[in-house]
């Protein structure tokens, strides 16, 4: 008897590229496993998932986290700007215009 299949999306963007794919993985099938499955890792050099976080929806997940019927994997880059510092320089901006 054949495992039933659930579809997933896994999803990287790069500033260059975005990569979207639509995979069929049996049940029980963990984040790890799906992004394996999907090629991305063979499709875009340089993607570490011992060191980029992944989620779900824009949820932090672990990677041995099983996936239900119609999950969208995110594997996230790294921040290029700290947030903080970003926030900052955008209340000073604010600050010398009023």
């Amino acid at each position: 008897m054949a495992a039933e299949l659930i579809q997933v999306q896994v999803c990287y963007a790069t500033a260059l590229r975005e990569y979207f794919r639509e995979v069929a993985v049996p049940v029980g099938t963990t984040i790890e496993q799906a992004i394996a499955r999907s090629g991305v890792l063979d499709d875009i050099p340089g993607i570490d998932l011992a060191t980029q976080p992944v989620g779900l929806y824009g949820k932090k997940k672990a990677l041995d986290t099983v996936l239900r019927k119609g999950d969208r994997i995110e594997i996230y880059r790294p921040l290029v700007a700290d947030p903080k510092e970003s926030r900052r320089k955008r209340a000073d901006k604010k600050a010398v215009k009023a």
